[in-house]
């Protein structure tokens, strides 16, 4: 709670301590924090350094609290004062970058990123840096984009970032895939699958993408583009796939569907979510750990409730009555 301030676990615990005794010899605070002597007079040492605790000048040994409110609150301003400043340095730099990359050369447009771990630290920076949207295409195996990195999605969006996916169909066979796309439905993400996906990529903003540049088996390597033709084009890659795409519906996710009469339940929208998304009933039983004639079960009375013979037709009515609808605020 502490560590804002500087001060690590075992200090604030030492402090909290301290401030509840009010004051304290060392070997009556050791043995209330479970600590050898020395090591909890290191830590009393490192909050004397800190202005949160002194020697008693009365009694040789013994320590007292600093008052919390004036102790905290003079660190509290030392940090609010570094903050204001990396923020003002922040600023000049973001302007010097500005003025040095008003024209750049065409070396500068794209950097190549090797090796997982380099890959992966790419990814998570362009979501954090994100500030509006971020759009990926993710495919059954990724490489470079990874399918899914929940705190980096998650602190996104906090600050009201949105998300566009498309994941390959092969994504939702993955273990566990069924339950991270449930999750990120959950966070409001719109997510669409198709078939077969062109190429691994995520587009922050519309100002900076990475797309894969390995195939498979080798190296992780991807491409950072910056704002460019190429850039352009990545852009227009993603909502042509966006556009050809089917919604994905689970629980959790997307708008529910009410009526005045009885409809399709929860369970039942996932299925038909899966099954419009190409898999089979026996894939579908798997992923949402139903038995295949519970699936099989579930679908002709959707056919019933639809009033038609045929799955095709059945498609055709989901879109027709919103079970399956896509979300209003998506673009087209």
């Amino acid at each position: 709670m502490l560590g804002a301030i500087g001060l690590d676990e075992r200090q604030e615990t030492a402090y909290r301590a301290l401030v509840a005794l009010g004051a304290a010899e060392i070997t009556d605070l050791a043995h209330r924090l479970a600590l050898p002597e020395p090591e909890t007079e290191r830590t009393l040492r490192r909050l004397e350094q800190q202005g949160l605790a002194a020697q008693s000048s009365a009694r040789t040994g013994r320590w007292v609290a600093a008052p919390p409110g004036v102790a905290l609150g003079a660190l509290l301003t030392q940090q609010r004062q570094e903050l204001e400043q990396a923020e003002l340095a922040a600023a000049l730099l973001a302007e010097e970058y500005r003025a040095e990359s008003a024209e750049p050369a065409v070396h500068d447009l794209v950097e190549v990123v090797t090796g997982a771990s380099a890959v992966t630290h790419r990814f998570v920076q362009l979501q954090l840096g994100a500030t509006e949207e971020v759009c990926a295409l993710v495919t059954g195996r990724p490489m470079a984009v990874r399918c899914a990195d929940d705190e980096a999605e998650e602190k996104a969006a906090t600050r009201g970032v949105t998300y566009r996916v498309v994941v390959e169909r092969e994504v939702l066979m993955m273990p566990g895939g069924i339950a991270e796309l449930t999750a990120a439905l959950g966070r409001d993400e719109q997510i669409r699958v198709v078939d077969r996906m062109p190429t691994e990529l995520v587009v922050a903003d519309r100002s900076l993408a990475m797309v894969s540049l390995t195939g498979r088996g080798a190296e992780p390597a991807a491409l950072v583009v910056h704002a460019s033709g190429l850039l352009e084009s990545l852009t227009g890659l993603f909502e042509a796939v966006w556009r050809e795409a089917l919604p994905l519906r689970l629980g959790g996710g997307g708008d529910a569907v009410t009526t005045a009469t009885a409809g399709p339940d929860t369970t039942d929208l996932e299925i038909l979510s899966l099954l419009l998304a190409g898999m089979t009933d026996a894939s579908v039983a798997k992923q949402l750990d139903l038995g295949l004639r519970t699936v099989q079960r579930r679908v002709k009375g959707l056919m019933e409730l639809a009033g038609v013979t045929t799955r095709l037709q059945l498609g055709w009515h989901a879109y027709a009555k919103g079970w399956v609808a896509r979300d209003l605020r998506e673009r087209p």
